[in-house]
């Protein structure tokens, strides 16, 4: 299956698994809104860098947008897609939940229902570890996460089961990834790692909210792309996989860290713990191992380092990001 639908593309996530599937041979066909809940001049750093690339093509799509899709599915004739394309963020979700449900359940909907319409049966979505709030950890994929706390959460979990229907009903080889605090280079200017190294450099003060103990399985893009790519390439009938680091850090560690490879201190804000938050997430990667072959290689100092190295590198340029 050498020519992938890739919904999402000039995402964090997204253009990173668009490279690698590049780098592997793959035609991708890439979607993307550009939507504005970050600044969209980082998405558009990210898509310069793929559209180099002859084997990349790219649409402006939104995967609310049936009509739009089909015309891809028409002209492009893709033989598998991954879904990548969603509206993120616990927090944000509990504002505006409205468009949480259009573009992560009825987009997923839409995906799926032309796959079936242009006879294609290969399907990757990508979820959350959000799911498993309150769950025991480390948290396994047969856990009943049927209690979501976020509008976030819950719309992951509607596209999920959407997914399995589409499996029990026309045969669809679908992979559910579930991703753990994905960081990097070139990261989500909303999720903390990106903000308290832009904070700390310029000077500002960090917020945490909580007391910084909280910890979480914090996964590198890379080993989160290869991931992601051995589940579109293995056949899975319908299998939920974890993508984790498999080893939890607490807050505090991270912006010790940061400090370290920045070689700056951080003025810090503590904020109340936000109740849609989780106190922690610890990944059981066992069947990652087992069905994937898959295990993360990059520890969080060495990747910490990386991400800090690319601020650096592009410290004008990340200025003029405004934090959502």
């Amino acid at each position: 299956m050498k020519k992938v639908l890739l919904t999402g593309a000039a995402g964090f996530i997204g253009s990173k698994v668009a490279e690698k599937l590049l780098e592997k041979g793959y035609k991708v066909i890439g979607v993307d809104n550009l939507n504005d809940y970050y600044d969209p001049k980082l998405k558009e750093y990210r898509l310069r860098k793929l559209s180099e690339n002859k084997n990349f093509v790219f649409y402006r799509v939104d995967i609310e947008n049936r009509g739009a899709l089909r015309v891809i599915f028409q002209e492009k004739k893709p033989e598998g897609v991954i879904n990548l394309a969603a509206r993120a963020g616990v927090r944000y979700s509990i504002e505006n939940p409205f468009v949480y449900e259009t573009t992560n359940s009825l987009g997923t909907l839409n995906l799926l229902e032309l796959m079936r319409e242009f006879g294609i049966k290969k399907f990757v979505l990508a979820s959350t570890s959000s799911l498993y709030a309150g769950q025991p950890m480390p948290f396994k994929e047969d856990l009943p996460v049927n209690t979501p706390i976020s509008p976030y959460a819950a719309s992951k979990k509607a596209a999920e089961v959407m997914s399995y229907t589409y499996h029990y009903l026309y045969g669809f080889d679908v992979t559910v990834v579930r991703y753990f605090t994905v960081y990097g280079p070139a990261g989500r200017p909303d999720m903390c790692i990106f903000r308290f190294i832009k904070w700390i450099d310029e000077g500002e003060p960090i917020t945490v909210y909580g007391d910084g103990t909280q910890s979480r399985d914090f996964t590198y893009v890379d080993d989160i792309a290869e991931g992601t790519i051995k589940a579109y390439e293995t056949e899975t009938g319908y299998e939920i996989i974890n993508l984790g680091g498999n080893h939890p850090h607490q807050l505090n560690e991270v912006i010790e860290l940061i400090e370290k490879f920045l070689g700056k201190k951080a003025e810090i804000v503590y904020k109340p713990f936000h109740k849609a938050d989780l106190k922690a997430t610890w990944a059981d990667i066992e069947k990652a191992r087992k069905i994937l072959g898959w295990e993360p290689n990059v520890p969080l100092e060495e990747g910490l380092k990386r991400t800090v190295e690319w601020h650096i590198e592009n410290r004008e340029f990340v200025r003029t990001i405004p934090l959502p």
